[in-house]
């Protein structure tokens, strides 16, 4: 039992959204009560306290779309003759050479990296879409052991594509009915599967159906970009004859088990139809940015009441930082000073939580008592004041992953003042530095 108190407390409960002197109990997993540190310590004298000593107490974070492997690429450069001029190059001549060389080693060594690094910014829980090619099978278990001794929650699926032929499509597909199939046996609430796709431009029609029916009965839900480049549009609509997320709502693939990635590039009638089917749907604003495939019409797509969350796509694992970016970049789309700020809000700090309750049996991403007690604590003084009506605005403007000193998940500690608990960092990333200076000889070569 461990009692966390004496510090400015945001719940992220609608009911009650912040305690001035707050603290929280975790016992066996999950939160007991919540309320003033006094009353609590008074209540109960025999748990551990941590003492936050002033500092914020939040819920911890949720990534709802990253990509593991692509910590790896960190610094590296891949010879080619021309610069990338659109998303296509960039996925054939970066990522999708990285893909084809990553073994189970670089897959294991990368989670590490990317976990400790997710941990450190906050972020107690992930959704994860990884590719490996020529290494599919016991990819996802090794992502998975990985992640399970940091102590990370996470959601795990495959990219299933046919860019590499038939063989390693039915691989991928084997891999996510496998790994499904071992989460759902899993005791407690901290691993899950999903089944992966990466998009509608690398999928058939004779491979989608493949894909419906290896799930079969499993309620697991698709996880799969969708619209992110032009590209992907214009593919659907030249081979098929309709656009992208009609095609998926036709293959079977949407529902309120699917994330749809991305949707950079949807209209109204997508948007209606996503929200029809109860599809899920991430914004990554940071990651449109970078490879300059637009903007996703997020606003709109709440104006729709499609479920929206926010995630980063490895372009980070700070998620204040997605935030930030999410707010300024609509209201620059929009040339409208007045737009993004709550709806981003939203979008991180409900959404990602209501998207997690179709998947994890415990509430997460709020303080109430029956929540997952994934709680991080933050070093930041407030130069105004901080209260129910002003927390939105520091969160904002004044937080950033850096903040974070410790995080409890599932009451367990992982991180204890900015030093890990759950494993050795500083010879883990040694290692993971060795393994990934191997992958760039290989990649390279």
């Amino acid at each position: 039992m461990i009692l966390i108190g004496n510090g400015r407390m945001i719940t992220w409960d609608r009911a009650n959204p912040y305690v001035e002197d707050g603290a929280v109990l975790l016992q066996g997993g999950t939160i007991q009560a919540v309320g003033d540190t006094q009353t609590l310590r008074r209540n109960h004298p025999e748990a551990e306290f941590y003492d936050a000593a002033g500092r914020l107490i939040m819920p911890g974070l949720i990534n709802t779309h990253t990509h593991i492997y692509s910590s790896f690429a960190r610094g590296l450069s891949l010879p080619q003759e021309k610069p990338n001029r659109n998303f296509g190059e960039i996925l054939e001549n970066q990522w999708w050479r990285i893909d084809k060389v990553l073994d189970l080693e670089d897959c294991k060594y990368s989670a590490y990296a990317t976990g400790l690094e997710s941990v450190r910014c906050g972020v107690t829980t992930l959704f994860d879409h990884h590719a490996s090619q020529h290494h599919v099978r016991g990819s996802l278990f090794s992502i998975e052991k990985a992640l399970r001794q940091i102590g990370l929650r996470a959601n795990l699926c495959y990219e299933v594509s046919d860019r590499d032929g038939e063989e390693v499509a039915a691989q991928a597909i084997e891999e996510n009915i496998d790994f499904i199939d071992y989460a759902q046996k899993q005791p407690g609430d901290v691993i899950k599967g999903m089944f992966g796709l990466h998009a509608s431009f690398t999928l058939s029609d004779k491979t989608l159906e493949k894909c419906v029916a290896a799930m079969g009965a499993r309620n697991a839900g698709y996880h799969v970009h969708v619209a992110e480049g032009i590209a992907d549009l214009e593919d659907s609509q030249k081979k098929y004859g309709k656009r992208v997320v009609q095609r998926l709502y036709d293959a079977g693939i949407l529902g309120e088990k699917t994330l749809a990635i991305h949707n950079v590039h949807i209209d109204e009638t997508e948007m209606a139809l996503l929200h029809q089917t109860g599809t899920m749907a991430v914004h990554n604003p940071e990651s449109n940015m970078g490879n300059a495939v637009g903007c996703t019409p997020a606003l709109e797509m709440l104006e729709h009441s499609v479920l929206l969350g926010l995630g980063t796509d490895a372009y980070t694992q700070d998620m204040f930082e997605s935030l930030k970016v999410a707010n300024l970049i609509h209201r620059h789309e929009k040339s409208d000073p007045s737009v993004g700020f709550m709806e981003c809000i939203e979008m991180l700090f409900y959404n990602n939580a209501r998207i997690c309750e179709r998947f994890f049996d415990t509430p997460l991403g709020i303080l109430r008592p029956g929540a997952a007690a994934d709680v991080i604590v933050l070093g930041y003084t407030p130069h105004t004041p901080l209260q129910a009506a002003t927390l939105a605005g520091h969160v904002m403007f004044g937080l950033s992953g850096r903040c974070v000193d410790t995080s409890f998940i599932a009451g367990k500690y992982v991180m204890k003042d900015r030093v890990m608990q759950t494993l050795d960092e500083e010879d883990i990333l040694a290692k993971a530095r060795t393994q990934c200076a191997d992958f760039w000889k290989r990649v390279t070569a």
